[in-house]
């Protein structure tokens, strides 16, 4: 194996990562950058009078993997003679903080996804999320202003850590100086740029024979190539996204949703929700989920009805940007693979 360096990791795979990071560069950087994101991220929220809450890891209710267009799977486990799911996101969680605390609520806190890791995607993370009064306007305005103020703090706290790893600190300064908003491209024009080239988007068919498209990791680095910055995917088909996000037409054929794309690809999902209880069970049916474990769901909607709209961070997708590197699995201190003995 290399001799650990600032810029050449220890083997994620290998059997003694853990061991082979004390006293590494690499393993520095990584303590850096971790407690420079969990510090500006409550900053940023103090700032706006945006409370932390304390969630579980448990679920009876997933959110993120119930999209026709996702990939992700979650991951039940059995508890004391019950079956629940560990966290995918706490979403759900987080729009009943908002009835709650009257100004959104935010937390930062492992997910858990039951497919196997790869060079961008994790099966265990760390997952910033937010949820806000508002529409999805307002939470776009929000995430920009969030990675601003990240990558303000990264450079006046880490920027020598990161200019050892990626070369330069440029991108940094581009998004911590930007004043206006990052650039948006509706799905339907993304689908026209690629030609809706197959290899490029994924495509599937629903309930009443309604087709669903979205973009593959492919895709997402062709349109970065094409922008060449930061970009939002905006209105993406509602089939394939999660059945909570808000319809963005009479038809209920778009969403109000949008990924921001960032490095890797996907950084940041956001969307808004459905304001009743009538909405949420329409989407329900139109994605062919069952009401029962979402009961809840409904009634709090029934009982409050609420315009809200939140969105996720990846925070090892996001150090992948900071760090320019080319695999995520070499962001964790500790290695966690679905399947695996944990060690430690």
């Amino acid at each position: 194996m290399l001799a650990p360096t600032a810029t050449t990791p220890p083997l994620w795979s290998a059997p003694g990562r853990y061991l082979d990071l004390i006293g590494s560069p690499w393993g520095r950087t990584l303590v850096t950058l971790q407690d420079a994101v969990s510090y500006a991220t409550a900053t940023f929220w103090a700032g706006r009078r945006v409370p932390t809450l304390h969630l579980p890891v448990t679920t009876g209710a997933v959110s993120s993997p119930m999209g026709l267009g996702s990939d992700s799977e979650p991951v039940r486990v059995e508890m004391f003679g019950k079956h629940v799911y560990l966290a995918d996101s706490m979403q759900f969680a987080l729009e009943y903080g908002c009835r709650l605390a009257g100004r959104g609520c935010y937390y930062l806190m492992p997910s858990f996804r039951g497919e196997e890791p790869d060079e961008s995607h994790l099966c265990q993370f760390f997952h910033s999320e937010a949820e806000l009064p508002g529409s999805l306007d307002t939470v776009m305005a929000t995430v920009e202003d969030y990675l601003r103020h990240l990558s303000q703090h990264l450079l006046a706290t880490c920027a020598d850590a990161v200019r050892t790893v990626s070369g330069t600190v440029v991108h940094l300064e581009d998004v911590a100086a930007g004043v206006g908003p990052f650039e948006r491209m509706p799905f339907a024009e993304a689908d026209r740029l690629l030609k809706s080239d197959p290899e490029l988007i994924r495509t599937g068919t629903g309930a009443g024979g309604r087709t669903w498209r979205t973009l593959t990791r492919a895709a997402e680095q062709r349109l970065l190539a094409l922008c060449g910055r930061p970009v939002w995917v905006t209105h993406y088909d509602h089939l394939a996204v999660p059945f909570y996000q808000a319809y963005a037409d009479e038809d209920r054929r778009t969403a109000l949703n949008a990924d921001l794309l960032l490095g890797v690809g996907e950084v940041v999902g956001a969307g808004e929700r459905h304001a009743t209880a009538e909405e949420v069970r329409g989407a329900l049916a139109d994605h062919q989920v069952g009401q029962e474990p979402y009961g809840w769901y409904i009634e709090m909607r029934e009982r409050r009805p609420l315009r809200t709209a939140g969105f996720g961070m990846g925070v090892e997708r996001l150090l992948l940007w900071v760090l320019d590197h080319d695999d995520i699995r070499d962001l964790q201190i500790l290695v966690r693979r679905n399947g695996l003995d944990c060690t430690p």
